[in-house]
């Protein structure tokens, strides 16, 4: 399989696409007007205690509270001890992936919800209103709600995720399957992490085969940074940010760059360093695999990600039997609809719906991870008979879900045809990362956010000059609104997009044009040229 990563950077925002195969299966968008929150540290006030629906709402100075559910705050009361005095901890070793939770077994399931009953009950009688907390955000906020935060506190490293409070224990990634490669990483780092500490670890799947002197370099380098975070904890007052996680560009470095990537192309200069800096110091090996891309075509329309993008905020997705998916998205759930797009005759009915629910799993699987879609999702799969024909469906589901990185739970299908799952959400998904609650509808509907359509425009300026290199002088036809937009900065949008491409552009307004569209005319004769760069080839 051939991974690459294709990034994308303009004035107003950075594009991280990961392609298997030349296919978009993965895309991370930056926005400077859009802040994300994933793997922050807040030093937090405790708001409300719910014992009813078992979760506690956190101020950590967000316009909305936190949501902490009392099965994110875990069974060690861990994060309690450190403001609050001594708390007996569970000592013992994770096997788990990164983050993953154990299920009990069958037998002591009923042993186990006494315990958790006794658990919410301490949780309750020591989350007081007013008290301070450590938390971290796990989930982006969504709609109306605030972000999601666990008190079981990570810092994630190249090779290792710290647990400061996690009493020693020494995970490893489940994704580890060399049994004397496993214990080799559980050695080695049970005598790099300090003894007098309640330091853990999990081991990640790039630590495979990593030398020892590599894994203690990440691993003193995570200590360092908690170092930090405890200072600013004894000297600060909650609510207060006392971690920043890293940008999208050093998350996707740090998590999804492995051996198995061939190449990663960027299109600025200034990422670019950064890349090769980040590489140089965790990764030198694979340095050459960085290329500068320096095309006068848009980078993303040379590797065809522009056309995968644009059909990432549709609904309809054509599969190549010439059947069609159609994702719907609501604030509770996410409903998949498969259909059958040519005439079948009767006896061949089956075979047909099979090939079509085969070509809509793959692509189900493939469109949750590029849109980033979380929580629970429902599929419609087209009806079949044959019950052998309706496992094949599901265990195809289940494979392609594998190369996912968020975790998932998929139940087999049902007699109706109906497969339901449940996919880790932790940040927006790509349709919120490229929308915004339009004003008229009073956030019912979306439409394309003002800093997005400029990504557009600078896209379009930039096809155009690869084939004009004679014309200086544009008119931009746009909504007042955008205009405004433009305008903002020091300097401004405009201002950068003229000096970018050397081309005197002329502003005009007009109510007639949507936000979320524009027009650029000939300055001379007034010729509307916009559809001639609008479109990728």
């Amino acid at each position: 399989m051939r991974k690459e990563i294709i990034i994308n950077s303009t004035n107003e925002e950075v594009r991280i696409a990961i392609t298997e195969d030349g296919k978009l299966v993965e895309l991370y968008v930056e926005t400077s007007d859009r802040e994300r929150y994933v793997g922050n540290i807040y030093f937090g006030k405790v708001g409300k205690v719910l014992p009813g629906i078992q979760a506690a709402f956190i101020n950590v100075g967000h316009k909305q509270d936190a949501f902490l559910h009392f099965s994110d705050i875990g069974t060690t009361y861990q994060d309690f001890s450190y403001l609050e005095g001594d708390v007996d901890l569970d000592n013992g070793e994770d096997n788990s992936d990164d983050n993953e939770k154990k299920e009990p077994s069958q037998e002591n399931e009923k042993t186990s919800f006494q315990q958790r009953e006794i658990q919410v009950q301490k949780i309750t009688e020591q989350l007081k209103t007013d008290g301070k907390i450590v938390v971290q955000v796990t989930k982006e906020p969504t709609g109306n709600k605030g972000v999601r935060v666990t008190s079981e506190i990570s810092l994630p490293g190249r090779y290792l995720v710290f647990l400061p409070f996690g009493n020693r224990s020494i995970g490893v990634s489940k994704k580890v399957m060399d049994f004397k490669e496993k214990n080799r990483l559980r050695r080695t780092l049970r005598n790099f992490v300090p003894r007098e500490s309640q330091y853990g670890v999990i081991i990640r799947t790039n630590a495979v085969y990593q030398s020892d002197e590599l894994l203690k370099k990440d691993l003193d380098s995570l200590i360092e940074e908690w170092k930090e975070v405890e200072v600013l904890l004894k000297n600060s007052e909650p609510p207060k940010l006392i971690y920043k996680e890293g940008n999208a560009l050093s998350t996707v470095l740090r998590d999804l760059f492995s051996s198995n990537v061939e190449n990663v192309v960027v299109d600025s200069k200034i990422i670019y360093r950064d890349v090769v800096k980040y590489l140089t110091v965790y990764q030198p090996a694979v340095v050459d695999k960085v290329q500068y891309y320096k095309g006068k075509d848009p980078i993303f329309d040379v590797f065809g990600v522009e056309k995968e993008v644009e059909k990432a905020i549709q609904k309809k997705v054509m599969i190549p039997s010439g059947g069609s998916i159609v994702i719907e998205q609501t604030e509770a759930m996410t409903v998949v609809d498969v259909n059958t797009g040519k005439f079948a005759r009767k006896q061949e009915q089956e075979l047909n719906s099979l090939q079509t629910n085969m070509e809509a799993a793959r692509e189900v699987a493939r469109q949750l991870r590029l849109r980033d879609i979380g929580g629970i999702v429902v599929i419609d799969f087209i009806d079949l008979t044959d019950e052998k024909n309706q496992k094949r469906i599901f265990e195809e589901l289940k494979k392609e879900m594998r190369k996912d990185k968020a975790k998932s739970t998929i139940l087999p299908m049902s007699e109706f045809g109906i497969v339901q799952l449940t996919r880790q959400r932790i940040r927006q998904s790509v349709i919120h990362s490229f929308s915004e609650p339009c004003p008229n509808c009073k956030g019912v509907g979306i439409v394309i956010s003002k800093s997005t359509t400029v990504n557009n425009i600078e896209r379009w300026l930039r096809r155009f000059k690869s084939e004009n290199h004679g014309i200086k002088r544009l008119t931009l036809v746009v909504n007042p609104h955008l205009i405004e937009f433009l305008h903002q900065g020091f300097p401004s949008k405009i201002f950068q997009l003229k000096l970018k491409f050397h081309t005197m552009i002329k502003m005009e307004s007009s109510e007639s044009v949507s936000q979320n569209e524009f027009k650029f005319l000939l300055k001379k004769n007034k010729e509307d040229i916009t559809q001639q760069f609008l479109n990728v080839n």
